[in-house]
């Protein structure tokens, strides 16, 4: 029986209708990259004090009215507290001045009439705006990790929604809900109406890029699959997390911001009518004339001549099938003993690759005092990640390319706490190479998991995945923050799960080199024991990527 890219053989893997789809796909996924870490500006934190009501006191007491801090470094003014305003009104009052008393006698209050916010670096953020600081900071890691939960709900439920609906549906479905609840957060009013639609933003967040990601694998053959599951959709990523740093350094405005990175979606919606359904996907439900019409149109504008009956067997058999039992649910990941195994170890090492990501890459904000420049340093260095992970996707097996990046990018972080405190540059260093591995791994993650399963639970298995994963992403905002009782501890945990991931990896299935499993029985085949380094003798030199 001839499978799906033997079938479409004749359409090339690079014509008009592969470039159009290559490059469309990628654009809808840029995005995703500065919505991921939008929260890196919205929250951050500004320099702050008690504000001071206006009341008849001297310019001398209005001025020394905030406690100074006694402590490591340079003295500072404290953030959440000033002496008792009705004590410093009567001292004032009596014509004492701030020389005349000890002030460390004053009694203090926290700030009963709100904050005052420095505006040297931002206009305005959410921690300004609802002012999440003091004895509402815990706040602010929550607010993350509510938009990671988000995600991680988007991400299960969108993957099964993909599998009934099609990928195309449920593709720009989200990239609606994104750009719809983006724009609605402007108007929020508190901190919890703001926290709600950033849990629905978080629906679509990286729902779409998933689906964004087995579409273009599904519908792409060849070296072209391979280009776009690991350059192609990771630099549309790449290119929006750089660009995020350069909108929020002209638009210091939460709101002006959040409005700038709404607009690009809507433009996003008219490609509706070129981005196609996969093929694959529509074969899988049975739907042969659909899928022939697509290929059909893709050889119009590749001007090739297409077969009488391009999917033959499919027709005569497939269809037949009905495939009831081709039909999955999220739970056959475990319960189904082709997938079992492998699903539990994919989700660790899934959990270990997102958690370490997103700490590393939310962490960039302590990196360097400007936190425009910390952000985009953590942007470039995606791209360099993502060469990487082409690299070791063309060239090396899926299963030693994944381990490789987890133990170098766990090593730099146990090395972060042999460097001395005179050398921020080689901690900085240090911290950005083990990103550089981490993100890469991220990379092939995502092909990876896209290749190890039947196409009828592959969105499912994809996004299911990406709902594990990201369990990992909703710890990391309070996971740096045990750095206050170590400031290595997060750096030690997070490469001792990259090394036990690493191990982990050595017992799932490889797919190098070989076809995308359309069936269960083709995805049962694959063995899960062989040791990543030993090829046999099919694969000793580079792989028919025809095939695939």
């Amino acid at each position: 029986m001839k499978g799906y890219a033997e079938s479409v053989r004749f359409l090339g893997q690079w014509g008009r209708f592969q470039r159009v789809v290559f490059l469309l796909l990628c654009v809808t996924i840029v995005p995703n990259g500065f919505g991921a870490f939008t929260l890196v500006f919205l929250t951050d934190t500004p320099e702050h004090r008690c504000r001071v009501p206006d009341v008849n006191i001297t310019d001398e007491w209005r001025g020394a009215i905030i406690p100074e801090l006694v402590g490591e470094g340079n003295p500072k003014r404290s953030s959440c507290s000033r002496y008792r305003l009705d004590v410093v009104k009567n001292l004032s009052a009596q014509g004492l001045g701030p020389g005349d008393v000890n002030l460390t006698s004053l009694e203090q209050e926290s700030c009963k009439d709100g904050f005052f916010y420095s505006t040297d670096i931002y206009t305005s953020t959410i921690v300004s705006e609802f002012d999440l600081v003091c004895e509402n900071k815990w706040k602010q890691p929550l607010t993350n990790t509510l938009f990671f939960l988000g995600i991680l709900v988007g991400s299960f439920f969108s993957g099964q929604l993909s599998d009934r609906f099609g990928r195309k549906p449920v593709l720009f479905a989200t990239v609606a809900l994104q750009t719809v609840s983006t724009f609605l957060k402007v108007f929020s009013v508190s901190w919890a109406m703001f926290t709600v639609l950033l849990f629905i933003n978080g629906l679509g967040q990286m729902s779409n890029y998933v689906s964004a990601l087995v579409l273009g694998s599904e519908i792409l053959t060849g070296n072209v699959r391979i280009l776009y599951s690991s350059l192609g959709t990771c630099f549309g990523f790449a290119l929006g997390y750089v660009l995020l740093p350069l909108f929020a350094y002209f638009i210091r405005s939460w709101t002006s911001l959040l409005v700038a990175l709404a607009i690009p979606g809507v433009f996003l919606m008219p490609l509706w009518w070129f981005i196609p359904e996969s093929p694959r996907y529509l074969l899988s439900r049975g739907k042969v004339e659909e899928a022939e019409a697509i290929v059909r149109k893709a050889a119009r504008w590749n001007k090739v001549s297409a077969p009488g009956v391009i999917f033959a067997d499919y027709t005569v058999s497939q269809t037949k099938e009905a495939q009831p039992q081709e039909k999955f649910q999220a739970v056959d990941l475990f319960r189904n003993s082709a997938f079992r195994l492998t699903t539990i170890l994919l989700f660790l090492v899934a959990f270990t690759l997102i958690a370490t990501y997103f700490g590393l890459c939310f962490n960039t904000a302590n990196l360097h005092a400007d936190p425009y420049i910390s952000c985009l340093i953590a942007a470039l260095v995606e791209i360099p990640a993502y060469v990487t992970a082409w690299l070791g996707l063309f060239y090396l097996p899926r299963r030693v390319s994944v381990i490789g990046t987890l133990v170098f990018g766990a090593l730099p972080l146990f090395f972060i706490q042999l460097v001395p405190e005179e050398l921020p540059v080689l901690a900085i260093s240090l911290e950005m190479l083990g990103k550089m591995f981490i993100t890469a791994g991220t990379s092939l993650l995502f092909s990876y998991s896209s290749e190890l399963y039947p196409t009828s639970l592959r969105n499912t298995a994809t996004g299911a995945c990406n709902s594990v994963a990201r369990l990992g992403s909703c710890i990391t905002p309070f996971l740096f923050e045990l750095r206050h009782v170590n400031k290595f501890l997060p750096y030690i945990i997070l490469g001792t799960l990259s090394m036990v991931a690493a191990a982990a990896t050595l017992f799932l299935p490889e797919t190098y080199g070989r076809p995308l499993p359309d069936t269960v029985e083709q995805m049962a085949k694959r063995k899960s024991l062989d040791f990543p380094c030993r090829r046999t003798k099919t694969h000793q030199s580079r792989p028919n990527w025809t095939t695939a």
